[in-house]
């Protein structure tokens, strides 16, 4: 779903990665597949509150937010369950400080949702949006509300990085914002139950390889995958394809691709859904068949990591997936109970690239209501709420490190400064067109890898209209 000048994200994200070290991430939890759930107000939500508020003293981030305002503000985004939870305690101060009332309503399928109520008339105040790409597709339509004169943009210069300022801009004009960031290049893993079985972390392909052979030699199942995802269904396999593609044909040749400069059908594209093919393609290395594969939702696929014995033992997600564990499995405690490695390199000169994302919002309707949603959402006060309560990574940079909850976050901050090149969600950065048929090309090629060629074809007339 998006795109913009790629130098300018990777200066922007390096950046990034140098100031987040220490601050590090846990999640960026993309919600169930809970479909459309919606909440009267926030207010009836039961949010903790934040230190300053337990003094008495309001967040600075409220400051310019005129108070009283009253009125009500519609908001769509993905969050739902724990994160929606969160999210709404997130909100708590500027509800109390100006009286607004929330309806939110929560949806994975955030895309057919918001494109049924543009074209009915009737969009949501503020919403999360799919991606860059789309952002920009809204923004020329002229849906999206420019916010150049509702956000401090000199502030916003000085606490978001280069990188996501650029994401959110169309000719000049800041149309999005990242409320929530996540780092995606991990594999999860259960640390009891790799010491049982006396399995090592791979740091290399092969070593990834051996491994796999050695559970599978075991009579274990290597990797658990779910796609499900509503009417989005497929999308985890594009970061899989994209964390390959990043490791066997390189950084440049990446941002060749999701800016439609080689066609789907090159050769090094292919090469990254026949690496792919190597695990969902064997019915040996996936927990479940190809059937629990296409029917199990993102958020649920890593439970089997922790069944006793262990359904399977490897995970491939976001840093958002710990949200989702922790939910489940709640006595389990990160960096021992839960941990990951880095998604190992394949092609030793193309290093080890982390690829990353994060939650994109705009405003549809310029209401007093909705500014102040958007003016509190990018203070570093309205993410420190959430990064304290966990599963989340703060954009704004002048969020203290010492805010979130576990050693995990601290790991995904320090991997940042290590990686060898930085590089935004390619199929985020597409045209809206070409990611759903990317989505819909992940189901065929694990319903039936020998379709490849007519799978690639088929996205590639997609990006042929959409470019």
């Amino acid at each position: 779903m998006y795109k913009h000048r790629i130098w300018a994200l990777l200066t922007g994200l390096l950046v990034l990665a140098v100031v987040l070290a220490s601050c590090g991430a846990t999640a960026t939890p993309e919600p169930t597949a809970t479909e459309a759930m919606t909440e009267p107000t926030a207010t009836e939500a039961m949010a903790e509150p934040t230190a300053t508020e337990a003094m008495g003293e309001a967040p600075s981030g409220l400051e310019g937010i005129e108070a009283d305002i009253g009125g009500t503000v519609s908001i769509l985004a993905v969050w739902s369950g724990e994160e929606q939870d969160s999210f709404m305690a997130m909100l708590q101060p500027l509800l109390d400080h100006t009286g607004i009332e929330v309806e939110y309503t929560a949806s994975r399928d955030i895309n057919a949702i918001l494109t049924t109520q543009i074209e009915g008339g009737n969009p949501p105040d503020v919403a999360g949006l799919p991606g860059p790409g789309q952002l920009r597709e809204f923004a020329a339509e002229g849906h999206l509300v420019a916010l150049n004169d509702i956000l401090d943009m000199d502030a916003l210069q000085q606490n978001y990085d280069e990188g996501f300022l650029d994401q959110g801009m169309v000719d000049g004009q800041l149309y999005g914002f990242f409320a929530k960031a996540s780092v995606k290049s991990f594999i999860w893993y259960s640390p009891p139950a790799f010491e049982a079985a006396g399995y090592e972390i791979p740091t290399t392909w092969e070593e990834l390889n051996a491994l796999e052979q050695q559970i599978i030699d075991d009579g274990a199942t290597p990797w658990c995958i779910g796609l499900e995802s509503g009417a989005a269904t497929g999308w985890p396999g594009t970061d899989w394809i994209e964390d390959i593609m990043l490791r066997t044909a390189g950084v440049d040749t990446y941002d060749q691709w999701w800016q439609h400069e080689i066609p789907w059908t090159d050769d090094t594209v292919r090469n990254a859904w026949e690496t792919w093919g190597t695990v969902v393609g064997d019915q040996a290395m996936i927990y479940g068949g190809t059937p629990y594969v296409l029917s199990t939702n993102f958020g649920e696929a890593p439970f089997p990591l922790f069944d006793d014995p262990p359904g399977c033992y490897l995970h491939r997600q976001a840093s958002f997936i710990t949200g989702f564990i922790e939910d489940q499995f709640p006595d389990l405690e990160a960096g021992t109970g839960y941990n990951f490695f880095e998604f190992p390199p394949i092609d030793e000169q193309h290093g080890n690239p982390l690829l990353i994302a994060g939650d994109l919002m705009g405003v549809f309707n310029d209401t007093p209501q909705s500014r102040a949603v958007a003016q509190w959402l990018v203070s570093a006060d309205a993410q420190r709420i959430w990064a304290e309560r966990g599963g989340f990574l703060a954009p704004n940079k002048q969020v203290d490190p010492s805010v979130y909850p576990d050693q995990i976050t601290v790991q995904i901050g320090e991997l940042l400064t290590q990686a060898t090149a930085v590089r935004f969600d390619a199929s985020d950065l597409m045209p809206e067109a070409v990611n759903s048929s990317f989505w819909s090309g992940i189901v065929d090629f694990v319903s039936d890898p020998s379709q490849l060629d007519s799978i690639l074809q088929s996205i590639e007339s997609a990006a042929e209209s959409a470019y």
